[in-house]
């Protein structure tokens, strides 16, 4: 098995004992920022979960389309949390095709994430516009004010906040209950007016019945690993939006939303239906 790019550097902190759902989610999509021991658990879950790959892929995808819409909405400040590593498109350089004046904000509380986001900022030379913070959502208070800190983003102006596929990954608090949902309440009394929330999240909910034994087994394999997952019913996603204003269609499947914004040359994710795709999608104003 021939050494990535992650395994040429080890930045401080990394675990390379257990398989880091950051680092899998980039070799599912192709990536070079993983490990050995991500790398053996990735090739294992897709040998027995095949829609897995597809499934990251089309929310990778929704990402793309997200930003597209967004940005011709006059939204010009992203902050991408849980943002993993730089692969298949990330956030800026989706938006730089469409704008030339947008500033995002990555936050990820991997290293190994933020080293590699970093080394492509600063490969781009757009560190001056774009920046990544090590940090972690169950901590709202103290992310916001390391966003406002950094000085890419005018806390008091509209921004896009991005949860994609993070909210999944459970987040447990001191007493061990998953705070997720009380973070996303906090983010959302902390965001301007005008301000967009969007979120996907990996559910069972409405899947083929094969699909939702499939997706018990695949979250038991993240049971043993450092990350483990929670598939989460369409109701308790949808309530991560609160009061905001959902965008058309509502929430649906990651394939479903907003087509027509893909981008001239996005690959095809093919699925026999969307509904296996496994992943919710919502975008949401804040009035």
């Amino acid at each position: 098995m021939s050494q990535s790019r992650a395994e040429m550097f080890t930045p401080e902190g990394v675990d390379l004992e257990h398989p880091n759902v950051a680092r899998v989610y980039d070799y599912y999509l192709g990536g070079k920022a993983n490990y050995a021991v991500d790398r053996v658990f990735g090739e294992k879950a897709l040998e027995r979960y095949p829609f897995v790959a597809a499934a990251a892929k089309a929310n990778r995808l929704f990402l793309h389309r997200v930003v597209r819409y967004l940005c011709k909405q006059g939204i010009r400040q992203f902050i991408d949390i849980g943002s993993g590593v730089p692969t298949m498109g990330s956030t800026h350089q989706v938006a730089d095709e469409i704008v030339d004046d947008a500033s995002v904000v990555y936050v990820d509380n991997e290293p190994v994430a933020v080293a590699h986001s970093r080394i492509l900022l600063e490969q781009e030379d757009v560190t001056d516009q774009h920046t990544v913070l090590h940090a972690d959502l169950r901590e709202p208070d103290r992310l916001w004010k390391q966003i406002e800190e950094s000085g890419v983003i005018d806390i008091e102006q509209p921004v896009a906040l991005l949860l994609l596929a993070v909210l999944h990954v459970t987040q447990p608090g001191s007493d061990g209950e998953d705070i997720g949902p009380q973070s996303v309440a906090r983010f959302r009394e902390l965001l301007p007016q005008g301000s967009f929330l969007v979120v996907t999240h990996g559910t069972a909910d409405d899947v083929p019945e094969s699909r939702k034994q499939e997706m018990a087994d695949f979250g038991k394999m993240y049971d043993k690993s450092a990350t483990p997952v929670i598939w989460r019913p369409h109701g308790e996603i949808e309530e991560l939006f609160g009061d905001y204003e959902l965008v058309e269609p509502g929430c649906t499947w990651t394939p479903l939303w907003h087509p027509e914004e893909s981008g001239e040359n996005a690959p095809v994710v093919e699925f026999d239906s969307p509904n296996d795709s496994v992943v919710w999608a919502g975008v949401a104003r804040k009035p």
